[in-house]
């Protein structure tokens, strides 16, 4: 920048750790980052403005007059250089700067994906450096971290560990061998204190899952960093402890076999794991080691140590390379190429060894067996009638569950409902080479049985004994399918995709079966091309967790209803007649919607319990419903919900309702009523329900209802609402508009200003409910022009400005700010009256106009506009819009 002073002012980040292996005087110092002699990156100036992909900085070497070198930091916009697409509607992907043609098919756009991952694969490995960020786009902003964890005292144990990170939730899974189950699960800091603690429950597996949540920004960064570790320990007789640094690493992308590798020795601290990966057209293996005491200590850290590494079936050689590693660069990667039919079958079934041996004198060895991929995510299918190969509208709904074992063999757990007639094939699908020719890998038919009570309804249970290398490697890149063929429409009724659903603390998916969703569950049956599946559980404090998946759900094109929602899902009881128990559980965009209920009736509870409750999702073509299903929750929860009455939800996110305790250490956190309230929360208070509370650092803001000014010439005021509507009579609608806002049901008909955290009511706006359609509509106010230079805002929360009673000058820029009353607020060379918004200007860039600021007297505060995590691989950004958008696939 000509001059960077305004970005550096926008940077709200604390200073990141420096580089301490820099020469400062041979350095760029920006945004709190130091940067070597020619290193160029992309500006990151916090949040809420994030990482300038079209502006491309460079620490340029500089020579003073006495030639001392120094750095000088210059940026420049780099989207004049950006091409011109060939097509007529490109778009603009996220984390990129320059529009590209869409790519029409998805399955060969995440194909290129994987090769190229496969083609870093042959590049040097002893780099770990992580996937950019234009890469790394594809994955919803999460991030993924391994840590090899060996023996520091007492114990011969390996583990590995596998940590995703999206927003502030860290979950994981970890595999361990040649130790008991250990009892806690450490997370230390840079300095070696204790960060989080997980006690392990207790369970007959070597798998361990968890998440911690809410991480602070501080241990964020060092994560970011490699800073932070994580240690196991047992507390039986042994005592062992086992150790490793948590690392990112651009393998764990295309992984899709792998293997822990342990010594014979007794307290070696020696271990490792492999990371292995098929070519998607050659059947060539890919493999990085990632070692642990390997190089005997007393050896010089850059010295190089030659080892063999060996692919064993039964102890007999198969394949041997050799390669030299050192203390500080222990990593290791090669391909096999040119894998023979046994070579994979062995591969298959778990039965290919990988060992690796140092040469010398007294030569340590570790070797571990190959498997397809372990993790706590669950392998799943929502099959719908607008998936099929020709699609359709049916209603009808069919889940599966998947379970790959170690040696090759697949469970699966197939039920299918709804169906316009019987079924006559259930089959393991790639997906079609061409339109009329499908690629049937499995035909699982012969363990289908229909259902007795119903017409339209079965399942299948077995197992693929036989599963080969290359379709456990596709199932696990989430590129094969599952088909149901019926009689009337004998090729496909029922489609969906294998996908593997990322875990995020729910057990229930791992103990239960999905309750299938289906539109001939909807009273009365709704035609349907979307279809869905729900995990539902009660803990023991009576709370009900949720996770609800979706496939060929419609989004609306209506792109003037500015509230419209993807899908809204509710919970109540069967009976349609009663609507004492009924609750919202959420509104969602995207294939997935989980979260955590706290303040459950017992009637509901009750209804769980005896099996006559339902799920159902509603959209804006079937406000009444869409898909449902009946959900069955055995409980003992005579009293209704314990502890506080919170309701949370994260959408396509794996955030959930943090624990009490946990809410008290946070200093964040606000205290109210008797209750704790986390940072960010908002709800009604007691006191007085036509007021709306907010938390914001540990200050309580409660706004009182606005309440719109009404155009007709008589009202009435409703006993269970806050203002008054028009006595007119509106078509019944007992379902109403759900506003994302302030979370809240609005009844047919009226009107409101939007609630918008943190900002409060904002007066400049009216929504209204359309109760035929259940759409919400929010239009902006028209203020009348003004004749007056100098117009004022009576009060800081009126929309217009109005005339002051006598035009006075302007105020210079020092009596502007020292001036009685409330504070104004400069940014960049422009001044603001307080409660004011604007979009900000970034030299460069221009306006963000994905960015409001607004004056909060005398201080400026920023907030970039949120949007909801995608689960598609291919999201895009169109012209005008500030979130990305699944490309082609959730459209009809």
């Amino acid at each position: 920048f000509d001059d960077p002073s305004l970005v550096l002012q926008l940077l709200k980040a604390p200073d990141a750790i420096l580089k301490n292996d820099i020469p400062l005087f041979l350095s760029c110092s920006f945004g709190g980052r130091f940067y070597s002699l020619e290193d160029t990156w992309h500006p990151d100036l916090g949040e809420p403005f994030g990482v300038m992909h079209c502006v491309m900085c460079h620490c340029e070497p500089q020579r003073s007059r006495r030639g001392k070198m120094f750095g000088k930091v210059s940026c420049r916009n780099m989207k004049q250089d950006c091409p011109d697409p060939s097509c007529d509607d490109p778009v603009l992907l996220p984390g990129h700067c320059c529009k590209t043609c869409p790519k029409g098919n998805t399955h060969e756009s995440l194909f290129e994906f994987f090769q190229e991952k496969d083609d870093d694969l042959h590049k040097s490995y002893n780099d770990r450096s992580y996937i950019s960020s234009e890469e790394n786009s594809n994955r919803d902003s999460a991030a993924d971290f391994v840590a090899v964890l060996t023996g520091v005292m007492d114990s011969s144990g390996v583990a590995r560990a596998r940590f995703t990170l999206t927003r502030t939730s860290l979950t994981f899974s970890i595999t361990f061998q040649r130790m008991n189950r250990p009892s806690l699960l450490t997370f230390l800091d840079s300095d070696g204190n204790t960060a989080f603690e997980f006690r392990v429950p207790q369970a007959d597996t070597d798998m361990i899952c968890g998440v911690w949540k809410n991480l602070p920004k501080s241990h964020l960064w060092q994560l970011e960093a490699e800073q932070l570790r994580v240690s196991m320990t047992t507390t039986d007789n042994k005592k062992e402890e086992i150790q490793g640094k948590v690392i990112k690493h651009r393998a764990l992308f295309a992984e899709t076999f792998s293997a822990i590798l342990t010594s014979d020795g007794v307290h070696s601290g020696m271990g490792g794991i492999a990371m292995l990966t098929l070519s998607d057209t050659e059947n060539n293996l890919h493999f990085i080691l990632i070692l642990q005491g390997l190089v005997p200590h007393g050896i010089l850290v850059s010295a190089k140590v030659p080892v063999r590494v060996k692919l064993l079936y039964r102890q007999h050689l198969l394949r041997e390379i050799q390669a030299n590693i050192s203390a500080d660069d222990s990593d290791f990667a090669e391909v096999l190429a040119d894998l023979n039919s046994r070579e994979l079958f062995w591969l298959s079934r778990g039965q290919l060894q990988i060992s690796v041996e140092t040469e010398g004198q007294n030569p340590r060895q570790i070797s571990g067996y190959i498997s397809g991929k372990r993790s706590c995510d669950i392998l799943q299918s929502v099959m719908s009638s607008g998936s099929a190969l020709t699609p359709g509208k049916t209603g009808g709904v069919g889940s599966a569950v998947f379970t790959l074992h170690h040696n090759g063999s697949l469970d699966y757990q197939v039920l299918v409902a709804g169906l316009s007639s019987a079924v006559v094939g259930v089959t393991i699908e790639m997906k079609p080479r061409r339109r009329s020719k499908r690629s049937v890998l499995y035909d699982i038919t012969a363990d289908f049985a229909a259902a007795q009570e119903e017409r339209g309804g079965g399942r299948a249970l077995g197992s693929c004994g036989r599963v080969e290398a290359r379709h456990i490697h596709m199932l696990l890149q989430n590129e094969l399918f599952i088909n149901i063929a019926t009689a009337e429409q004998q090729e496909s009724e029922l489609r969906g995709q294998i996908q593997m659903l990322p875990y995020n603390g729910l057990d229930a998916r791992r103990n239960e079966l999905p309750v299938p969703l289906a539109g001939q569950f909807v009273s009365p049956p709704v035609r349907t091309a979307a279809a869905g599946h729900a995990w539902v559980s009660v803990d023991e404090q009576c709370h009900l967790h949720y996770e609800i998946v979706v496939n060929g759900l419609c989004k609306s094109e209506d792109t003037s209803v500015s509230a419209h929602l993807h899908g809204l899902a509710k919970i109540g009881e069967m009976d349609d007649s009663s609507t004492s128990h009924k609750r919202l559980l959420t509104g969602f965009y995207g294939q997935q919607a989980q979260g955590v209920l706290k303040d459950i009736s017992v009637g509901l509870l009750r209804h769980l319990d005896e099996g006559t409750a339902y799920i159902q999702v509603s959209t804006k073509m079937n406000p009444r419903g869409e898909i449902r299903g009946r959900i069955h929750v055995p409980n003992s929860c005579e009293l209704g919900s314990r502890g506080e009455v919170v309701e949370e939800a994260e959408f396509d996110d794996l955030v959930f309702v943090r624990d009490p305790a946990e809410l008290r250490k946070d200093p964040h956190t606000c205290f109210f009523e008797g209750e704790h309230h986390a940072h960010g929360s908002q709800w009604t208070p007691q006191y007085n329900t036509c007021f709306t509370c907010i938390c914001q650092k540990k200050t309580v803001i409660c706004d009182p209802v606005i309440c719109p000014a009404l155009s007709c010439p008589h009202t009435i005021q409703p006993e269970d609402q806050c203002c008054p509507i028009c006595d007119e009579k509106v078509e019944e609608d007992p379902e109403g508009c759900y506003f994302e806002g302030d979370q809240k049901m609005h009844a047919p008909g009226t009107t409101w200003h939007p609630f918008v955290p943190p900002f409060g009511y904002i007066k400049c706006a009216v929504c209204t409910c359309k109760g035929s359609t259940g759409e919400v509509h929010c239009e902006k106010v028209t203020c009348p022009p003004l004749t007056c230079s100098q117009p004022i805002r009576r009060n800081p929360s009126d929309c217009c400005k109005e005339c002051p009673a006598e035009d006075t000058p302007p105020l210079e820029d020092d009596e502007m700010m020292q001036a009685d009353g409330t504070r104004h607020c400069k940014f960049g060379k422009n001044y603001y009256q307080n409660s004011e918004h604007w979009h900000p200007r970034v030299p460069l860039v221009g306006e963000m106009k994905c960015i409001t600021c607004w004056c909060d007297h005398g201080f400026t505060k920023c907030q970039k506009k949120q949007c909801p995590l995608l689960s598609c691989s291919n999201p895009i950004r169109r012209e005008g819009k500030c979130c990305p958008e699944c490309m082609g696939k959730f459209w009809c």
